[in-house]
């Protein structure tokens, strides 16, 4: 870990959901609620080298902020989810590179959803099925 991805200070603006990140290097930003729970570190979200799609986050807010040594933050969320501990590097990472991220992570809802507009519907004959049965 390099000193320059040590979050200073951390801020929740509770009404925009908002997470405000001052680093190190003097550099700073804002995430919403909604990115860094979609993008949270658990093994939940993460899955085993295969992510898990998280929708329906859009109101998604913060309840409270957990220091989590001198590494990292457990950010604790209006849904029950806390399970994952935001390392400083992986905040310096979301903030780095979040246009990209939101692109993709918005790529993959669109995908999935027209996959599951996709999905085949099989449609039984009602004469047929009842053949073989006794009324």
């Amino acid at each position: 870990m390099t000193n320059t991805a040590l979050v200073r200070k951390l801020h929740y603006h509770k009404r925009s959901k908002q997470l405000e990140l001052h680093f190190a290097d003097g550099s700073s930003t804002s995430l919403a609620a909604e990115f860094l729970r979609v993008h949270s570190p658990s093994a939940e979200v993460q899955g085993h080298g295969n992510p898990v799609l998280v929708v329906g986050k859009q109101q998604v807010g913060i309840e409270r902020l957990e220091p989590s040594g001198h590494y990292g933050v457990r950010i604790c969320f209006d849904d029950g989810h806390q399970s994952g501990i935001y390392r400083w590097p992986y905040l310096q990472h979301l903030a780095n590179h979040h246009t990209e991220l939101w692109q993709q992570y918005q790529q993959r809802l669109t995908t999935a959803k027209a996959q599951q507009e996709n999905v085949p519907i099989r449609f039984i004959d009602a004469a047929n099925s009842s053949k073989g049965h006794s009324n």
